[in-house]
């Protein structure tokens, strides 16, 4: 698979085999990842891998917390308080088809919030990757980041593996941060699900659509 493909053919997976992922592929993974650029070489990038008993139980708790009704309390807001357009239709359009996909009527609001809580069990995925920042560092440290996680996406491709990048997974930072024993000082960014995708399951046929060229290119000469 070229980079172009790897690009072009990636998309969020929300459903995963019962198929182990083997150490040695994980490390080639952030091996390759880690070739990102960032400002004066500062790498601020910190990956906390999570399999077996660590991950069911990050799962757990987050999932306690969220039914517990706890506020959210994550280091930073990922999206904004009222949404505008042409994001507001995004959002919308994104979530109905996402459903569709799960074959969830709108009036379901039980079954919405069952697949809702796949979150937190990283879509069954045999694998979790939560990434971490220094608060120490500035916002162009989170920029890095990005180019660093999308590394991680397109690496893992190479692999034959799938991902699904997640804010869900940071709603409850010291949770994490307190499993993992990880500093306060390392602020959650998102968390990943890894694994190979179960070409089977229906929600792994959904995909969202993105805009043209024309629509976000601005040319000067």
């Amino acid at each position: 698979m070229n980079v172009l493909e790897a690009m072009r053919g990636r998309k969020s997976t929300r459903a995963y085999l019962d198929k182990p992922v083997a150490r040695a592929t994980i490390e080639a993974i952030l091996d390759a990842a880690r070739w990102a650029p960032s400002g004066v070489n500062c790498q601020p990038w910190q990956v906390a891998v999570v399999t077996g008993t660590i991950k069911a139980r990050i799962g757990d708790e987050l999932l306690a917390a969220r039914q517990a009704k706890q506020p959210e309390n994550p280091d930073y807001a990922y999206y904004p308080k009222d949404w505008q357009e042409p994001y507001k239709s995004r959002r919308k359009a994104t979530g109905l088809a996402l459903y569709h996909a799960l074959n969830i009527g709108k009036d379901d609001a039980f079954a919405r919030i069952k697949a809702w809580n796949n979150n937190y069990r990283f879509f069954g995925a045999p694998v979790g990757l939560l990434f971490f920042v220094d608060r120490a560092l500035a916002q162009g440290a989170w920029v890095d980041m990005g180019m660093f996680i999308q590394n991680v996406m397109l690496a893992a491709r190479g692999h034959g593996l799938e991902t699904c990048p997640q804010a869900s997974l940071a709603e409850y930072p010291d949770i994490v941060r307190g499993i993992l024993t990880i500093p306060a000082t390392r602020a959650l960014v998102c968390g990943m699900a890894l694994g190979y995708a179960d070409a089977s399951a229906p929600v792994n046929s959904y995909r969202t659509e993105r805009e043209p060229v024309g629509a976000f290119m601005s040319w000067y000469e």
